[in-house]
Parts: C-alpha cells; sequence; structure tokens
C-alpha cells in the first residue's frame, strides 16, 4: 500500500511538472522538488536498512523501491532555477547557483547511480544491491555535502 501512495504521489508530481514550472512562484518550486526528494529519501531509506542488515531484505520490495527512487530522481532538477535560492524552507545552498555546472554533474552521477540501482534490484542478487546502495549513497551525499544546508 505505501508503495502504491508513492507512486500516486510521483504521479501527481510529474502531472504538475513542464510547463508549469515556467509559471511556479519561487516558493511552489521549492515545496516541489522537496516534496520529490523526500518521496526518493523514504523510499531510498528501506533500501539501506535492507543492505545494512537492519531490514530484512526482500527483493520485491527493494525492486519496488528501486524503481520509485528511479522515477522519483528526473523530477526535481528544474526546480532549482532562479528566484529559488531563497524563500520557503529551503535547505539548499546558495552556491548551488554560482557552481551550477558542478550541481548539475553531481545531479548526473547520482541519477547514473540511481540507475544502476534500479537494475541490480531488478536481479535479486543481494550482494549487489548492497554494494550498489552504497555508490548511489556517496553519490547523493556528494551534492548534500556541497549543496545542502543540514
Amino acid at each position: 500500500m505505501h508503495t502504491v501512495k508513492a507512486c500516486l504521489i510521483a504521479a501527481a508530481l510529474s502531472a504538475a511538472a513542464g510547463a508549469v514550472s515556467a509559471q511556479q512562484k519561487p516558493e511552489e518550486a521549492i515545496k516541489y522538488r522537496q516534496s520529490a526528494l523526500f518521496i526518493l529519501g523514504q523510499n531510498f531509506a528501506p533500501l539501506a536498512a535492507m543492505a545494512q542488515g537492519k531490514m530484512p531484505y526482500d527483493k520485491d520490495a527493494a525492486a519496488s523501491h528501486a524503481a520509485i527512487v528511479e522515477y522519483m530522481s528526473r523530477l526535481p532538477w528544474d526546480r532549482f532555477g532562479p528566484g529559488t535560492e531563497r524563500g520557503g524552507n529551503t535547505k539548499a545552498k546558495p552556491e548551488i547557483w554560482s557552481n551550477l555546472d558542478d550541481f548539475n554533474a553531481k545531479r548526473d552521477k547520482m541519477q547514473s547511480e540511481v540507475g544502476k540501482l534500479a537494475q541490480v534490484a531488478k536481479t535479486g542478487d543481494f550482494n549487489a544491491l548492497r554494494t550498489q546502495v552504497g555508490e548511489t549513497g556517496k553519490a547523493c551525499k556528494a551534492c548534500h555535502d556541497d549543496y545542502r544546508n543540514k
């Protein structure tokens, strides 16, 4: 049921994407990107827990969570537009906008690792999943370390 709810939220977020992003108020863009990243994190957490042995490994759940993470990883990036560096309850550091090429490179690396994660999760190979969760986590952390306030 949790997966269904996440998919419905993802679909709603996706439906609101596109042309709307150019017309959104900065506060709405911030809320959108935070929502997408929240759902991504909520689905990555069980994968990390499985990889760390804090939660029993479940192949089907892992594949489902990884698919949602992959999908959600595509959504927030166009909402880091001009005017969204302040306002709302953003944790985004201003360095995003002054180092946009590096920020985008870190985004691309994360999305690449997330794509690998989704593929590995489908195989049912727990050791491969554990390794890829680690690589995906490193890619996420690299961006958080440089561009997210705690």
